[in-house]
């Protein structure tokens, strides 16, 4: 699943047009694929001292990265990058 997602995230990287639908694929696929890796290493793991790691790991990728995606997002709204339109078809 996590490879899937990883994947997913990288055609969508790819193939959007501007940089705020890149992001949002990006750093969905990237939360989705992470999230679901590591909770599977929690699972292979069980009850262990690796396990409290790994949710420590996994708690502060949750947290860390929609701030790092709206940063990166304000970041290009200030310099002046306006989203992508569809154009309307005459």
């Amino acid at each position: 699943m996590g490879i899937f997602f990883g994947i997913l995230g990288n055609v969508g990287v790819l193939k959007f047009p501007d940089i705020y639908t890149r992001l949002q694929a990006s750093s969905k696929c990237a939360v989705t694929s992470l999230i679901s890796i590591l909770l599977a290493c929690m699972f292979l793991k069980g009850l262990s001292p690796m396990t409290g790691k790994i949710l420590v790991i996994t708690v502060f990728f949750l947290v860390s990265s929609p701030v790092a995606s709206h940063i990166i997002a304000r970041g290009a709204w200030e310099k002046g990058t306006t989203p992508w339109r569809r154009r309307k078809s005459q």
